[in-house]
């Protein structure tokens, strides 16, 4: 009884010594993880220099802001920018046409890299399927300068369909002037760029999947389409609401380049979106404060989309992006 007694008070003692050890300091942990923190430090200070200090340049879009008088010296006006953005046609115009190309870019460009993942998942020879994710990839990697010339080639009036529409007699068509044409095109042409790419985290996501969930749905007299619906949907399920909520966080940025290069050849009535009014307005214009206005307005609705379908996302039992 003696010896059990003794073992109880030294082995109390001992915790009361573990919990009264000095837990390490923010400094002492940032000195033993250090080589780690150094591999951190290039990409931590891109995002702070590139990304949190330009921040603190939306003051300006509270302010009759000068280049020349600069923040300092421009007048303070308030809301006045923001007030704005009710009566200006020209910004309501870029609104419009961007929400109208972003839903058609969910509707088709979002659900684009899906199906060609699903496609290329069901070839068995890993050489062809090698090969034709090497091509579909390629145009990832070209400039929308390049993209642009690409499809005029193809499509523009003096373009090579035109060219066999010509040889044959037939009337001709410039898709890439028309304005008619305008939005479906350009989401075909961000499919045609993008789709490749995308597949990446589709492809990687499918190989996660347990072989065996497939070998049961077979057993079970499942066809593909079953064992599509039942078993690799619900196994992506979770990637797909992931980057869904990310491409709704970026639903006011469809992009400057693609719309910049185009703009000239159908006009501004339909391809004016908030990327390029901003530069138009602010950068051309001069305009700069109510050009930042929008652009403040643009990342807080951005952010708030995110908050919003991350919330929703959780409510119906799924991880979201936080």
């Amino acid at each position: 009884m003696a010896t059990a007694a003794t073992s109880t008070a030294m082995t109390a003692a001992g915790l009361g010594t573990a919990g009264a050890m000095k837990t390490p300091s923010l400094w002492e942990r940032i000195v033993r993880e250090r080589w780690m923190y150094l591999f951190i430090l290039p990409g931590a200070l891109y995002f702070l220099v590139f990304e949190y200090l330009p921040l603190l340049g939306n003051i300006i879009a509270f302010q009759d802001y000068s280049p020349f008088l600069g923040i300092t010296g421009s007048p303070f006006i308030g809301l006045e920018n923001f007030r704005r953005l009710f009566t200006d046609a020209d910004f309501k115009l870029a609104l419009v046409n961007t929400l109208q190309i972003e839903l058609l870019q969910l509707a088709f460009a979002f659900p684009a890299p899906l199906i060609l993942a699903l496609v290329l998942n069901t070839i068995i020879s890993e050489q062809v399927k090698r090969t034709m994710q090497s091509i579909v990839y390629l145009p990832h990697f070209l400039s929308w300068v390049i993209v642009i010339a690409l499809w005029q080639q193809v499509f523009g009036g003096a373009g090579f369909i035109n060219q066999l529409l010509r040889n044959q007699g037939l009337e001709t068509i410039n898709v890439m002037a028309n304005p008619g044409f305008f939005k479906p095109l350009v989401v075909f042409q961000s499919i045609w760029k993008e789709m490749g790419w995308g597949t990446i985290i589709f492809l990687a996501a499918l190989t996660k999947i347990e072989v065996e969930l497939y070998e049961a749905a077979v057993v079970d007299g499942a066809g593909g389409w079953r064992r599509l619906w039942h078993v690799t949907l619900p196994g992506i399920r979770s990637v797909i609401v992931l980057l869904l909520i990310l491409r709704l966080g970026a639903m006011l940025s469809v992009g400057f380049e693609q719309y910049y290069l185009q703009r000239g050849a159908v006009g501004a009535q339909v391809a004016e979106v908030l990327d390029t009014f901003v530069f138009f307005r602010g950068i051309q214009g001069g305009d700069w404060g109510f050009a930042a206005a929008v652009g403040l307005v643009r990342g807080l609705v951005g952010t708030g989309l995110i908050v919003g379908a991350n919330a929703l996302a959780k409510r119906f039992g799924e991880e979201g992006v936080y």
